[in-house]
């Protein structure tokens, strides 16, 4: 065999990572289906970290993926207002609305929600047929933006500001807002628009509940460029 630098660059990809961008969901929740066993290469039982190419036979519970490369996988990103009293999982044993019940209908795909809101909290949610894009977009990496309106009860001060500014040690992380403006409202009810990075679970609440004030309502307002229609 004779050298060359001219190498042929691998056309294997991880498993998890062709599986969604077959939109089966996002790449964490392929790793968790691989790990369960519901994943099988040329009808062998697929592992974490295997590695196919387009001429592999791959299935998901016991159905055949179509592998398709990333040029031609067609991206559908839709923007979604969710009300309050939505659950952001796609059935619950309790019977309550999920936010997938409203969404179109798709034939060979599923819609993967990019980022979570809690059920109390409304506004902007992405959804995406390409789990790829939702793993990019979630990665704390990407550093994307969250934009939230909140209505506070209680008397907010200047010292409390630069303390959210600043951040406040939560669950044992570090979390602030990067911006913090106040909006409309007087007295103990009052509404701000505040923007983090990252967007833990339930972190804007524990910031405002850190200082001892209470968030009465609370709804996403952007999510890095896109902004909730009016």
């Amino acid at each position: 065999m004779s050298e060359s630098n001219n190498t042929t660059p691998p056309t294997s990809e991880k498993l998890q990572k062709v599986l969604a961008r077959a939109g089966l969901g996002s790449r964490r929740e392929m790793e968790t289906a691989i790990a369960d066993g519901r994943v099988k290469v040329n009808s062998q039982v697929a592992k974490l970290g295997d590695r196919v190419e387009a001429r592999d036979k791959v299935s998901f519970d016991d159905r055949p993926v179509t592998l398709r490369p990333e040029e031609e996988v067609p991206r559908r990103v839709i923007m979604y207002n969710k009300p309050e009293g939505e659950l952001c999982t796609r059935k619950d044993p309790e019977g309550r609305r999920t936010v997938f019940e409203r969404l179109p209908r798709l034939k060979g795909e599923r819609w993967i929600a990019i980022g979570r809101l809690d059920i109390n909290t409304s506004g902007l949610l992405l959804f995406t047929t390409d789990g790829e894009l939702a793993n990019r977009l979630m990665h704390p990496s990407t550093q994307v933006e969250r934009e939230y309106a909140v209505r506070v009860m209680g008397k907010v001060t200047t010292a409390m500001i630069e303390q959210m500014h600043s951040g406040v040690i939560i669950d044992g992380n570090l979390c602030r807002f990067t911006d913090i403006q106040f909006y409309a409202g007087e007295g103990i009810n009052q509404w701000f628009h505040v923007v983090l990075i990252e967007g833990r679970n339930r972190e804007v609440r524990k910031l405002w509940e850190s200082q001892g004030l209470r968030v009465s309502r609370l709804k996403r307002v952007r999510f890095g460029p896109i902004f909730i229609p009016s």
